[in-house]
C-alpha cells in the first residue's frame, strides 16, 4: 500500500509539472501561429508558443494524458492509503506512520523562526492559523516535522499531518478535518496547501470555522504569492505568518555546519545548492525549471525568478496579475525580473528594465585587470573579446530581452508591481543610501536576500565568456586568472550586500544602517545608535590581507568631518575582511567578517563585535 501510494504521489507531482489543455493552430497574416489553450474557471485561456515550442508542448500534453490514465487505474486498486485509509479522502498521516516521519528529522538543527510554531500551537490564539511559507529548500516541511517530533505523547496523539496534492480540493479537506475533529485530533499540519486550486478563495474556512472549534492549524507551502494573495483576499488578519526565504549566514552556517562565507556567497539562499549546467537544454526548458516544486530534478539557480512566475501562474486570475497580465502572456515576465536581479545597482526604475542589457560585472573587471599592480598579471584581454557575442549568449542563458525585442513595452506600472511581489516574497530589502553632501536627498539600495541567485548569474557570464574565440586562445593559467578575477569582483560586492542586509535586518529600531556616499568615495556601511547618538563606520573587503589602502576612506579627515557629529559621535572605524581580528596604530580595527555576521545582532559600536564575558573568563 505504501509503495503504491508513493507511486501515485510521484505521478501526481509529474502531472502537476506538465501543461494542461491542447495545442491550437491559427493562420495570421499568412503565418502559422501555435497556442496552448486550456480551461480555467470556466474560461478559455491561451498562451502563445514561440517557434520550436509547439512539438515539445504537444509531447508533454500527451504524457500528461497517459499519466492521468495510469493514475486512474491505480486509484481503482488503491482508493486511499495510510493507517486510516477507509476514513479519509486526503493523505492524512497520524500515529505510528507520523512518528516515523517525525523521526526522520531527529538531530537536525532548527531554523531561528522554528520556536514560533510551538508558541502558536500552545499559546492563546484567537481565530488564527499559522502560515509558514517561502521558496523551496528553505526548511518548511522539516520545521513542521520538528514541531511534531517535539510534542508530548498527549499532544502527539492529537496531531495529524496532511500533504496536499493537486487533485485535492477544499471540500475534501474540510470533510477530513471534520472527521479528525470528531475523533479528537486538535493539532493539524497542512503541507503544500497552495497546490489546491481553490485554496485562495476558501482559505478563511480554516481560520473562521476550525480554529474557533479548538483546532490549531499550521499551513505550509512553496507558492509564497499564493499565501500572500490568500492573506490579502481571504485570511486578512486571521493568520500568523512566518517567512523562510531569508536564511542569514549565521543560520546557514549553524544548520549546514559550513563555516565559509565563500560557500554562502555561492549557494546561500537555500539549504541545498543548485545546479549550473548552462548548456543542458532540458534544464533551460521552462516547464522543467519551475513547475515541479517537490521533485529532485536539477534546476538552474537563475530559474528562481521563474519560481516567482510559477506562483503567479498558479493563480492567474486577472486581479492577481494586474498590470503584469500582458507581460506574462507574452512570456516576458521572467526576463523582466531577471534583468532587475542582474543589475548590480539594484535600481528598481524603468531605466533599468528598458535600457540595452550590459553586464556590469564584465565592464568593471575589464578596467580592474588593466590597472593590476602586478605587471605580469596586468592584461587587457577583455578589451579584445567579442563583447556583443558574449553578451548575447549571456542574455540567452538569463532569458533577457532588449527593449526592441520585447513584444510588450515595460511601463512604470510593471516596475511597481514587480517590486511589490519581490518585497512580498522577502526576496528584496531596501537599504538607505545617505550622502555626505549637504542638500542631497537619501536614496535606496535594493538588496537581494538570496546570494546564490546572484552568484549563479556571474557564473553564467564566465560560461559565456569562455566561448569567445579570442579568449579561447589564452593559455590555461591566464584564462583561469581572468575568470577568477571576474568572479572575485562579484564576490567582493556581494559580501558588501550581505553584510548590509544582515546587519540592517538583525539590529533593532534603535539603530540605523546605511551606506554613506561622498564626492570621491564612500563608507560601505554606517551604523548609528539613535539612543546614544553614536555611530561607527565600516569598509568591507573581500580579502584576507590587511593593507593600509583598504582604510583610506576611514582615515580621510574630510569624510570624517562630514560624518560626525551629523550621524552621532564617532565610536569606531572598522574594516570587515576575511582575515584575523587586529587593531592598527592609526585607530582602525580590522574585524573578521564571518565572525561579525555570526554574532549579529550582538555587536557594539566600540569593538565591532560584542565581547562575550564567558569567553574572557575562560
Amino acid at each position: 500500500m505504501t509503495d503504491s501510494y508513493g507511486l501515485m504521489q510521484q505521478i501526481e507531482e509529474r502531472i502537476a509539472a506538465l501543461p494542461a489543455g491542447y495545442i491550437s493552430r491559427k493562420n495570421i497574416n499568412g503565418k502559422t501561429r501555435y497556442y496552448l489553450q486550456w480551461k480555467e474557471n470556466g474560461k478559455i485561456k491561451s498562451q502563445y508558443l514561440r517557434e520550436g515550442e509547439a512539438e515539445e508542448i504537444r509531447m508533454q500534453i500527451e504524457e500528461r494524458r497517459q499519466l492521468q490514465k495510469r493514475l486512474k487505474e491505480l486509484k481503482k486498486k488503491f482508493p486511499s492509503s495510510g493507517e486510516n485509509s477507509c476514513q479519509f479522502e486526503t493523505a492524512v498521516r497520524t500515529g505510528r506512520e507520523l512518528a516515523g516521519m517525525a523521526a526522520s528529522v531527529e538531530g537536525l538543527e532548527k531554523r531561528e523562526i522554528w520556536h514560533r510554531i510551538p508558541q502558536y500551537l500552545y499559546g492563546n490564539v484567537r481565530a488564527r492559523v499559522c502560515v509558514i511559507y517561502g521558496l523551496r529548500r528553505t526548511g518548511k516541511t522539516t520545521m513542521l516535522l520538528q514541531a511534531i517530533a517535539d510534542m508530548s505523547e498527549e499532544n502527539f496523539a492529537k496531531a495529524a499531518y496532511i500533504k496536499l496534492r493537486t487533485v485535492d480540493e477544499m471540500d475534501r479537506l474540510t470533510r477530513d478535518l471534520d472527521r479528525l475533529y470528531r475523533t479528537g485530533y486538535r493539532y493539524i499540519f497542512l503541507d503544500e496547501v497552495t497546490l489546491m486550486d481553490d485554496f485562495i478563495d476558501s482559505a478563511s474556512l480554516l481560520s473562521d470555522i476550525y480554529v474557533p472549534m479548538g483546532m490549531r492549524i499550521v499551513l505550509s507551502g512553496t507558492d509564497s504569492l499564493g499565501f500572500w494573495f490568500a492573506r490579502d483576499n481571504e485570511l486578512y488578519d486571521r493568520e500568523r505568518t512566518f517567512h523562510t526565504t531569508f536564511i542569514p549566514y549565521r543560520e546557514y552556517s549553524r544548520i549546514l555546519h559550513i563555516d565559509s562565507i565563500e560557500e554562502y556567497i555561492r549557494y546561500g539562499g537555500t539549504l541545498k545548492a543548485g545546479e549550473t549546467d548552462f548548456d543542458d537544454e532540458e534544464l533551460l526548458e521552462e516547464g522543467v525549471a519551475f513547475r515541479d516544486d517537490e521533485s529532485t530534478r536539477r534546476y538552474i539557480d537563475t530559474a528562481i525568478c521563474k519560481n516567482i512566475q510559477h506562483s503567479l501562474s498558479c493563480f492567474s486570475f486577472g486581479k492577481y496579475f494586474g498590470h503584469l497580465q500582458d507581460l506574462y502572456e507574452a512570456g516576458e515576465l521572467t526576463g523582466a525580473i531577471n534583468r532587475i536581479i542582474e543589475d548590480m545597482n539594484h535600481r528598481f526604475v524603468l531605466e533599468v528594465l528598458t535600457r540595452p542589457f550590459v553586464s556590469h560585472d564584465l565592464g568593471i573587471t575589464t578596467e580592474n585587470l588593466k590597472r593590476e599592480r602586478d605587471p605580469e598579471k596586468r592584461t587587457d584581454i577583455l578589451k579584445a573579446i567579442d563583447k556583443e557575442a558574449v553578451t548575447k549568449n549571456l542574455m540567452k542563458i538569463l532569458d533577457i530581452r532588449n527593449q526592441e525585442e520585447q513584444k510588450i513595452g515595460i511601463t512604470p506600472s510593471h516596475a511597481v508591481q514587480i517590486r511589490k511581489y519581490l518585497e512580498a516574497l522577502d526576496l528584496i530589502v531596501s537599504c538607505p543610501i545617505e550622502y555626505g553632501i549637504a542638500g542631497m536627498e537619501p536614496k535606496e539600495r535594493i538588496l537581494f536576500t538570496q546570494p546564490g541567485m546572484r552568484y549563479c548569474q556571474a557564473q553564467a557570464l564566465v560560461h559565456s565568456l569562455m566561448k569567445d574565440e579570442t579568449f579561447r586562445l589564452l593559455d590555461n593559467e591566464t584564462a583561469s586568472y581572468v575568470t577568477e578575477r571576474l568572479l572575485g569582483e562579484v564576490r567582493g560586492r556581494m559580501l558588501e550586500d550581505i553584510i548590509l542586509l544582515e546587519t540592517s535586518k538583525a539590529l533593532g529600531k534603535e539603530y540605523e544602517v546605511f551606506r554613506l556616499m561622498f564626492v570621491n568615495g564612500e563608507f560601505d556601511m554606517v551604523i548609528c545608535d539613535k539612543k546614544n547618538s553614536t555611530c561607527a563606520i565600516y569598509e568591507i573587503k573581500h580579502s584576507s590581507r590587511c593593507v593600509r589602502e583598504q582604510a583610506r576612506h576611514l582615515l580621510d579627515a574630510e569624510k570624517l568631518r562630514l560624518t560626525s557629529p551629523r550621524f552621532g559621535k564617532l565610536a569606531g572605524r572598522f574594516v570587515l575582511y576575511l582575515g584575523e581580528n587586529l587593531d592598527t596604530q592609526d585607530g582602525i580595527a580590522y574585524r573578521n567578517a564571518e565572525q561579525f555576521l555570526k554574532k549579529l545582532p550582538e555587536i557594539t559600536l566600540e569593538s565591532g563585535l560584542k565581547e562575550l564575558t564567558s569567553e574572557k573568563e575562560a
